[in-house]
């Protein structure tokens, strides 16, 4: 009896021991968490709901910044918001098919056993995300410089990219793709190399052509890791400021101006701040990525059925 208590002890001991570990480890994550995460999402929340200019204390204003944004038309923020969201959509719409089809095809393609130098090639495309977007920028503004620039000199055009559209768009697309091409690569091939060959083989016996089985073996088996590529990209490319920023400032006649410039330049722009209606618009955005987020998962999970 008293070496089963004493048994008892010993493991009611050691499950406490485990506990504690655990909370050791996931602890300081934890924290941080809190601390740069979740307090500050509660904080702009419940910012959005206020009339604040980061200096004084934040007064209660109720639905106000919302109505302003979204139900007066005669309100400058109502037609920065619209602006900016439609140029934010637009932004998605060009990059994010890309950003998924061009790295996968990629990844098809360093998959087949006759390519040699596999990681050579992996590293180029990966290197361009590794770059900071201001020297990003750089460069690809002198690519596409009016004078100095290889594309004007090959093409023998004398077009001024950064100032007009649909070019200054294009730029942007371009940039924003080297960057992410890479990334979204490595995640595919990962995923690939998981597949067994015997799948591969069993479809050249029966005949399979190279897109059947691509269709039929590789698409199903890395469903996940696409599905996480597809929903990261998307609110990547919501989230988009630099890019546009730095090519364009916005322009021409703010046809490129984003929701995060509008965002930023209202909470902390010159003049003063008007960090609830910033607030505001940050939770709109924020909901718009939620839903356009669960939409891609409703119908990643019909397909697989």
């Amino acid at each position: 009896m008293e070496k089963a208590l004493s048994n008892d002890n010993v493991k009611t001991t050691k499950g406490k021991g485990v506990n504690l570990k655990q909370w050791l480890f996931i602890g300081p994550h934890f924290i941080f968490f809190l601390m740069f995460i979740l307090f500050p999402m509660i904080y702009g929340l419940y910012a959005s709901f206020t009339r604040w200019n980061l200096i004084g204390s934040p007064r209660w204003v109720g639905l106000e910044n919302y109505e302003a944004i979204l139900m007066n038309p005669d309100s400058s923020f109502y037609s920065q918001f619209r602006n900016g969201l439609v140029n934010t959509l637009i932004f998605v719409a060009g990059t994010v098919p890309l950003q998924v089809i061009i790295p996968l095809v990629l990844a098809v393609m360093l998959q087949h056993k006759g390519v040699k130098g596999k990681g050579l090639f992996q590293a180029i495309f990966y290197i361009p995300g590794l770059i900071s977007v201001t020297a990003a920028a750089l460069v690809w503004l002198l690519i596409f410089n009016p004078r100095l620039g290889p594309v004007n000199n090959l093409l023998g055009s004398n077009v001024t990219w950064a100032v007009n559209q649909p070019y200054a768009w294009i730029i942007i697309f371009m940039m924003s793709l080297w960057g992410a091409i890479g990334g979204n690569m490595v995640i595919y091939r990962s995923a690939m190399s998981g597949i067994s060959n015997d799948l591969y083989e069993a479809a050249e016996i029966d005949g399979a052509t190279s897109f059947v089985k691509f269709f039929k073996i590789t698409l199903p088996t890395i469903k996940f890791p696409l599905l996480y590529t597809i929903v990261m990209s998307t609110a990547g490319a919501f989230n988009v400021y630099a890019q546009p920023l730095m090519v364009t400032s916005g322009g021409p006649d703010q046809s490129t101006f984003v929701l995060m410039m509008y965002i930023r330049n209202l909470a902390f722009g010159q003049g003063q701040s008007v960090a609830g209606m910033a607030a505001a618009m940050s939770i709109l955005l924020g909901l718009v990525i939620v839903v356009i987020a669960a939409f891609q998962f409703r119908i990643m999970y019909r397909s697989s059925k």
